[in-house]
């Protein structure tokens, strides 16, 4: 016997995950109605989704600019789509708004973790390790993987939480950008990024 799902349920899931009706109302009638369940539900049929997603080309999208107000701090970051339409949904443009700001606040170095050096990422690792040798035997390789952990989240733009955590639910940029792909039903890719601040090199 299927479960029956009113309107009002329905749209509050969709307000709270992103995904459409249809979905929203399966999903609820696959969890019996139990909420939290359907959200679980949702997010697991969505990262499946984004995995197809993610195979998919990309060769829409925008440049977009933020320049702080004391005009000392500029950023440029490219965040690509599949379609033209896509490129002009108002999501997609907040989400590539929401990357520039943060980047001129975070100054992240790299868009992904791939994209670190491994000369660098095996030189940091290599102070990490040191910096744990005064600790047991046992614990050392957890605490350098854990400082190394914590580096790479001040480099990389995706494992960054995004500077407005309120606003963002504590959300880092590659949740932000998943859920982003979910609404708009696309491949979304952070491409580049430029930051330009006045007397750096």
């Amino acid at each position: 016997m299927s479960t029956t799902v009113t309107a009002g349920e329905v749209k509050a899931l969709r307000e709270r995950t992103g995904a459409g009706m249809m979905d929203c109302k399966a999903a609820l009638q696959e969890a019996g109605g139990d909420f939290d369940r359907a959200v679980e539900i949702l997010r697991v049929k969505g990262q499946a989704q984004a995995a197809k997603r993610g195979e998919r080309a990309v060769s829409e999208g925008v440049v977009e600019s933020y320049i702080h107000a004391t005009s000392r701090i500029g950023v440029l970051v490219e965040i690509d789509c599949e379609t033209d339409f896509v490129a002009r949904n108002d999501d997609f443009r907040a989400f590539a708004r929401d990357v520039a700001l943060h980047v001129a606040a975070a100054a992240p170095r790299y868009v992904a973790e791939t994209d670190v050096p491994e000369a660098e990422r095996e030189a940091e690792l290599r102070v990490y390790e040191e910096q744990a040798a005064d600790k047991p035997e046992h614990v050392r390789p957890r605490v350098a993987a854990g400082l190394f952990g914590k580096w790479l989240e001040g480099v990389v733009l995706l494992k960054q939480v995004h500077v407005n955590a309120d606003r963002h639910e504590g959300k880092t940029i590659e949740e932000l950008r998943a859920q982003t792909a979910a609404k708009t039903g696309e491949n979304v890719v952070i491409r580049r990024f430029a930051r330009f601040a006045v007397g750096e090199e």
